[in-house]
């Protein structure tokens, strides 16, 4: 998998089904030559006589620097003759900062690389370490690889090493570069854009001379932009064509740039974003910057989808929840807000027991004096005068019903009418004599600070220790405004994000590991820290407050670009809807949130007869096809963004049975006789649609497929497929 000619003085990398190759060019500097379909270690000449040499510096040229532009590497230098953007720049005391990194060494070793105090990937079969040498200061980077043979995935990130006395400054570190020298086609590039309530919306546009830049400067992932890029080749579809992906494992603010250089090469870097980033490096000390995970497809987005689907699952989520049954959830929130007490939530939680309901989830309000959101966080102790008899009250309640119970919390938030604020003023992120921004009526706590994450740590372990609870949803429902801690001196100031994102997964793995048995869901106003870094903590992610029926389609259609089924918490909630005012048929809002980890976020005692009775077969619904929405491959049939329909199909891995949702958005007297073709089947068995009554073999399925079912506004449907010897 990890294959090094020193013939060649060439590496090759590969997984399942790609390669990525690169070697140690005469004049010292790793040089990309190939990423792409699988290959193997005899084609590496082939590749440097091919893609090498025409971009390798002439030695024989006294001005060699000057001609690296031209030359595709694995990690751009700054100053020396390479014009596109710098992969790393460290800034020296004298103020310079030009940089020039070549070939020391390099190491293959078995397994995962440890990544202290961030996510990484739990496990790989082999890993690569390339040392590089800055020859304009005392600065080594380390480029780490990492592959597996089950895997489309190549993790990848890299270390900056001061191995010299004086202080250097990062000023930037992303953590890995791709060159790609051959762009005659046309590529475009897609970003998963937005804003709160509409998540993670796909944007495609052809890439042009210059630099693309997707980012975030909030201090987290962010709503408006996921941090995730992919390249298309012209001619690149759904299930058709190649493409690449690039997501970071990072849940901070974050930069990945797409440079079309002077010559049509294309150069694909992310990590931390280095807006306003500089961190000091000792004589001695050294900088880890977050993974990435790269994939390559030739089966088109689909392809790619689906290899970060597996990957994220089998690699990066707790690999005793990855897997596990999701509990189907009542959460009270849209139900009642703030307002409530022991007896309505009692009314909620009797209805949920008679409906199959498996967890009741209370959320924001439970606590101090928070009968809104002027007041109250930070302060994590019960407030008994809304709740008689405590947190013990409604647990005991929900036991005598057969549930299990969960809580919300919001735990880097700080209210400034709180206990906690009072006596602590100063561990809100503020600047002494500036107002503050304020959001929600609320701060958020300097978690750069450790004080700071041991307090919440203790408070927060308190409840859930004195307490029998199953489930946590962690919500974060604001931006960080003011960049500054008084804890930092005024030359580490550019450190105040990343150390901030550090402190959130210090308290997570904290947290997650002190209690094993509770299932940690995350939230940051909905979706607005959905990304890999969080999955790593959180096995499920509130997807967005939006739980319109429709749109809930176009946000999970676009989540799932990178993300599995089983990381999206999706819920039914009344109607009409509390995001967009729409009202769409209760039957179509179970069919879509069963495309997740399944809940719901309304008032059950207000449900009809007749709905309380679809509840219980959404609920049965879901527990039959769960292990799909866990294990499953994911086929996107029917595109939300482009038509009339939305479509989705999950099937085994096996590919002995099948689960498709559908959607149609508007009665249309014209829209009638349109043939939906089925994906992911095997075209020798044959399989029997249970909600048709029809048995076709999977390549009729596929090939000449069925009609769509007519259907008014926003109707859905659901068809269960089995291989017919296994109905």
């Amino acid at each position: 998998m990890i294959c090094f000619s020193p013939k060649d003085n060439a590496f090759l990398l590969s997984g399942k089904q790609y390669s990525y190759c690169m070697y140690v060019n005469g004049a010292g500097f790793l040089q990309h030559l190939y990423y792409g379909k699988k290959l193997v270690p005899e084609d590496i000449p082939v590749l440097i006589a091919a893609h090498g040499k025409a971009s390798e510096p002439n030695l024989n040229d006294r001005d060699m620097d000057m001609y690296t532009s031209d030359m595709p590497s694995e990690c751009g230098s700054f100053g020396r003759g390479d014009f596109r953007s710098a992969t790393v720049i460290v800034g020296r005391e004298d103020g310079a900062a030009m940089s020039s990194f070549r070939y020391v060494s390099h190491l293959i070793v078995k397994g995962a690389l440890a990544l202290p105090g961030m996510p990484c990937a739990r496990r790989a079969d082999e890993s690569l370490i390339i040392t590089l040498r800055d020859s304009c200061s005392d600065t080594q980077v380390d480029l780490n690889y990492s592959v597996s043979e089950d895997s489309d995935i190549l993790v990848r990130s890299l270390t900056v090493r001061n191995v010299g006395k004086q202080t250097y400054e990062i000023k930037k570190a992303f953590s890995f570069c791709t060159d790609f020298p051959d762009t005659c086609g046309t590529y475009s590039a897609m970003r998963l854009s937005g804003a709160w309530a509409r998540e993670r919306a796909p944007v495609t546009a052809p890439l042009a001379e210059g630099t693309l830049r997707i980012e975030s400067t909030r201090g987290y992932s962010s709503h408006q932009m996921n941090p995730f890029l992919a390249l298309l080749s012209e001619g690149c579809q759904e299930e058709s064509g190649e493409c690449y992906g690039f997501a970071l494992l990072y849940s901070g603010s974050f930069a990945i740039t797409a440079e079309v250089t002077h010559n049509r090469y294309i150069r694909v870097q992310g990590g931390i974003n280095d807006y306003l980033f500089g961190w000091q490096l000792k004589g001695g000390e050294s900088f880890s910057t977050p993974q990435a995970a790269l994939c390559y497809s030739s089966e088109g987005l689909g392809g790619m989808s689906r290899a970060y689907h597996d990957f994220f699952r089998a690699y990066i989520i707790d690999p005793k929840r990855a897997r596990m049954r999701r509990p189907v959830v009542i959460n009270n929130w849209e139900a009642t807000y703030f307002d409530f007490d022991n007896e309505n939530l009692f009314a909620i939680i009797d209805e949920a027991a008679k409906l199959g309901i498996d967890t009741f989830v209370l959320d924001d309000g439970w606590f101090g004096k928070r009968d809104n959101d002027t007041a109250g966080l930070g302060d994590w102790f019960v407030n008994e005068n809304k709740l008689k008899g405590g947190l013990k009250a409604v647990i005991g309640r929900c036991k005598q019903n057969g549930l299990k119970f969960g809580l919300w919390f919001e735990p880097e938030m700080v209210s400034e009418d709180s206990n906690l604020f009072r006596a602590h003023p100063d561990w809100a992120i503020a600047k002494a004599g500036v107002s503050p921004c304020r959001s929600r009526s609320q701060l958020v706590l300097d978690f750069t600070r450790k004080e700071v994450v041991d307090y919440i740590f203790e408070a927060v372990s308190k409840v859930l220790s004195e307490n029998d609870i199953s489930y946590v949803k962690w919500d974060k429902n604001r931006d960080i405004t003011e960049n500054f801690s008084a804890s930092l001196p005024q030359d580490r100031q550019g450190e105040f994000l990343h150390r901030y994102t550090l402190g959130f997964y210090d308290l997570a793995q904290r947290l997650t590991s002190a209690f094993p048995n509770v299932l940690f869901e995350g939230c940051a106003g909905g979706g607005g820290r959905f990304d890999g870094g969080a999955l790593y903590y959180f096995p499920q992610i509130w997807t967005s407050d939006d739980t319109d029926g429709l749109e809930r389609t176009k946000i999970q259609w676009g989540t799932s670009m990178c993300y599995p089924l089983s990381s999206m918490s999706c819920h039914v909630s009344a109607c009409p809807n509390h995001q967009t005012h729409r009202t769409t048929p209760f039957a179509t809002r179970g069919a879509v949130a069963s495309l997740g980890a399944t809940g719901y976020e309304l008032d059950l005692t207000k449900l009809s007869d007749e709905e309380k009775e679809q509840v219980k077969a959404q609920i049965n619904n879901y527990k039959r096809i769960d292990e799909l929405v866990l294990k499953g491959d994911l086929y996107r049939l029917s595109d939300p963004f482009k038509g009339n329909y939305f479509c989705e199909m999950v099937v085994s891995k096996d590919k002995r049975e099948a689960y498709l949702v559908g959607e149609r958005f508007r009665g249309d007297p014209c829209d009638h006789n349109r043939v939906l073709k089925l994906q992911g089947l095997s075209e020798d068995k044959t399989y029997y649609i249970e909600e048709l009554r029809l048995a076709a073999s999977g390549a009729a399925l596929m090939g000449a497929g069925v009609l769509y079912p007519r259907l008014a506004d926003c109707g859905s449907w659901t068809w269960h497929i089995r291989e017919k010897d296994n109905v």
